[in-house]
C-alpha cells in the first residue's frame, strides 16, 4: 500500500455534469483503498487565497449521494487570473504565492485539478512554481482537450443539445417554421455537430467551417420544393457572421461573450427564403442537470486514475480516454493541441453523407 497520503481536489473553470462522480471516486479510492486523508477545496484557486483556506475534509458517507448531482459540491470559478487578479481600484496583483501558500498550510501531498485547458494551464504553472504534487481530470462540455477523446461533460451537453432539437422538431413542422438552435462552444463545434447528427438537423454551421448563406438559404428552398416546409438548423455559438465578424453580448461585468449568432442566423434566413423563423439558444442549460451515465462512467473511471497516478507518484500528468481506455499524459502534452473538428473525420463524412448541410460550397 502507497504511504499515508493527505490530498487536495479542487474543480476550476466553468462547471458541467460529472464533476461530482469524479470527486465521488477520488475520495472512494483515496480513502477505501489507501486509507489517506481527502480535503475538498472550495471555489477552487480562489479558496486556497482565503486564510484560513476555504477547505473541507471529504469521506465517503458524505459523498455517496453524489453520482447524479450535477454541478459541483466543492464550487468553481472561472473569473479572475490568479497571475494578474483583479483587486478593488481597477489593478490586479499576482496572487500565485497564496494559492501555494494554501497547499502548504492545509499540509498537502498531492492535488487533483478538475478542469479544461485553460484552468489546467494555469493550475499547472502554480504547481511548477511552487513545487507542488500535481495530476490533472478533463472537464469540457467542449469536448476541445487535445490529448483526450472525451472530457468530463461533453456527453450530457450533447444529449441535451440533441433533446432540445427533438422538441423543436415537432414544433417546427406544425408551423412550418425554421427552428433555429444555438448551442455551446467556445470554439469547437462538436457539441453542435454530434447533437445536430443525432437530433436530425437539416443544417449545422460550426465554427471550424466557413459557411455561404447561399448555400444555407438554397438547402432550405430545396426542402420547401420537395414538400417539406419546415427546417432545423444547429449552429454553434462561435460560429462567426459571414464577414467573418464575432457576434458577441456585453455582459454585467462588461465582458465580451458569445451570444446571438443565432438570431443572425434566423434573420438572414428569413431574409433569403421568405421563411418563417425562430431562434432558441440553450446557454447554461446544457451544463446543468443530473449526468448522463456516460458522464457519470467517464468522471468515475477518471477519478480512481487520478488517485492510482497519486499511489504512484506521477505528477504533472493529466488523466486522458484514448483507444478505450484511461491512460496518463503530461499536462503540458495534454494542453498544447486544442482538440476541434476534425474536418476529415467520421461525424464530418456521416454529416455529409445524410445530406446534412454544412455551409460550405461542398
Amino acid at each position: 500500500m502507497a504511504a499515508q497520503k493527505r490530498i487536495g481536489i479542487l474543480t476550476s473553470g466553468g462547471d458541467c455534469a460529472g464533476l461530482n462522480a469524479a470527486i465521488r471516486a477520488v475520495v472512494h479510492h483515496a480513502i477505501g483503498t489507501y486509507g489517506w486523508e481527502v480535503i475538498g477545496i472550495q471555489e477552487a484557486t480562489h479558496g486556497l487565497m482565503h486564510r484560513p483556506p476555504k477547505s473541507t475534509r471529504l469521506d465517503i458517507e458524505g459523498i455517496d449521494q453524489l453520482l447524479l448531482q450535477g454541478g459541483t459540491i466543492l464550487g468553481t470559478t472561472n473569473k479572475g487570473n490568479p497571475f494578474a487578479f483583479p483587486m478593488a481600484g481597477g489593478t490586479f496583483q499576482d496572487r500565485s504565492a497564496e494559492i501555494i501558500a494554501g497547499y502548504h498550510e492545509l499540509k498537502l501531498d498531492a492535488l487533483v485539478g478538475i478542469g479544461g485547458d485553460g484552468s489546467l494551464a494555469i493550475l499547472r504553472r502554480i504547481a511548477n512554481q511552487g513545487n507542488l504534487n500535481l495530476v490533472a481530470i478533463p472537464k469540457t462540455i467542449d469536448n476541445d482537450v487535445g490529448a483526450t477523446e472525451l472530457s468530463i461533460g461533453f456527453d450530457t451537453a450533447t444529449n441535451i443539445a440533441t433533446e432540445a432539437l427533438d422538441r423543436l422538431h415537432f414544433t417546427a413542422a406544425s408551423h412550418s417554421r425554421v427552428m433555429v438552435l444555438e448551442v455551446m462552444g467556445r470554439d469547437a463545434g462538436h457539441i453542435a455537430l454530434s447533437a445536430g447528427i443525432a437530433g436530425g438537423a437539416d443544417i449545422i454551421l460550426i465554427p471550424e467551417i466557413p459557411y455561404n448563406l447561399d448555400n444555407v438559404a438554397e438547402k432550405i428552398r430545396q426542402r420547401q420544393a420537395q414538400g417539406k416546409k419546415f427546417c432545423l438548423v444547429m449552429v454553434s455559438e462561435a460560429v462567426r457572421t459571414e464577414l467573418g465578424d464575432q457576434v458577441t453580448q456585453i455582459s454585467q461585468q462588461g465582458e465580451d461573450r458569445y451570444g446571438g449568432i443565432g438570431k443572425y442566423i434566423a434573420e438572414q434566413i428569413a431574409t433569403r427564403t421568405g421563411a418563417e423563423s425562430r431562434v432558441t439558444v440553450l446557454g447554461h442549460i446544457q451544463r446543468g442537470g443530473i449526468p448522463s451515465p456516460a458522464d457519470r462512467l467517464l468522471g468515475t473511471v477518471f477519478g480512481v486514475a487520478a488517485v492510482n497516478l497519486i499511489a504512484e507518484e506521477k505528477y504533472d500528468h493529466m488523466v486522458a480516454w484514448k483507444n478505450r481506455e484511461v491512460v496518463s499524459v503530461p499536462i503540458a502534452e495534454a494542453i498544447k493541441t486544442y482538440r476541434n473538428v476534425d474536418l476529415h473525420g467520421t461525424l464530418i463524412k456521416t454529416a455529409r453523407g445524410m445530406g446534412i448541410c454544412l455551409g460550405d460550397d461542398y
